[in-house]
């Protein structure tokens, strides 16, 4: 009697998607892309950096297959060159910027007009994301002007490369003062929020998502309904962003 011979048929290959996510998204994306592959068994690729330094990276041909920019400027910046979908934009997420010192530095104050920021920083520094190009840093910066007390300090400022970078620079006790998104002061026990900087005085704090023109990944449009839905929204929350962004 022949036996039957079985044939083992080789598993579907997962896809995969590539996202590139401003640097304040790190912990709340790696949740997200981790609960989205135990679900769909798809892996997602993520590089966070500040949102500038991502949009050049995908103009010059990174292969992203989603952008989350931290502002509507660099998200408008890749548009305008036709490297995303402008069908495909949201905005996803909101924040608030605040001024963070060492958890142990016992610094108080109030931000106000004209609040002493030089007189707190001393012959310290003031760390910042790079004002003239990251998001959190001309969020910062246009606070700053704002409150009138920008001229006080602006030699006093330590620039970073992204805002988490910033974050370390006042965590490790390296500048005595920075600012940040609040949801960054939440992830690092080394800071503590002196204040939330007035949302008047400067631009909404917006993070728009969208797919990249290049992107050929079959399973990049789920998983940016997946970050409108309500197990990411549930995250983000939790976080300490707003959703702006329906729920599918």
């Amino acid at each position: 009697m022949l036996a039957l011979a079985t044939l083992a048929l080789p598993a579907a290959a997962a896809d995969k998607v590539t996202v590139f996510a401003a640097a304040s998204l790190k912990e709340s994306v790696e949740k997200i892309a981790a609960d989205w592959k135990a679900k769909t068994g798809n892996a997602v690729v993520l590089s966070f950096a500040g949102s500038s330094a991502l949009a050049k990276q995908i103009e010059e041909g990174a292969p992203a297959d989603i952008f989350i920019s931290a502002d509507l400027k660099w998200m408008d910046y890749l548009d305008r060159a036709g490297e995303v979908r402008s069908d495909t934009r949201v905005n996803l997420l909101g924040n608030r910027i605040v001024l963070v010192a060492p958890k142990d530095a016992g610094v108080t104050a109030t931000i106000a007009d004209g609040f002493p920021l030089a007189t707190l920083l001393g012959d310290g520094r003031l760390a910042m994301a790079n004002v003239d190009a990251v998001p959190a840093g001309t969020y910062g910066k246009a606070a700053l002007e704002s409150l009138g007390v920008w001229d006080s300090v602006k030699d006093k400022v330590a620039q970073a490369e992204n805002v988490r970078s910033a974050l370390l620079l006042v965590s490790r006790h390296e500048a005595p003062l920075g600012i940040v998104y609040e949801t960054d002061a939440k992830v690092d026990p080394g800071v503590v929020i002196i204040d939330r900087f007035p949302e008047t005085s400067h631009p909404a704090i917006v993070y728009p998502a969208a797919l990249t023109t290049e992107s050929k990944s079959p399973v990049a449009a789920d998983f940016l309904a997946h970050l409108r839905g309500a197990d990411a929204r549930a995250i983000f929350t939790a976080a300490g962003f707003s959703v702006l962004a329906d729920t599918n």
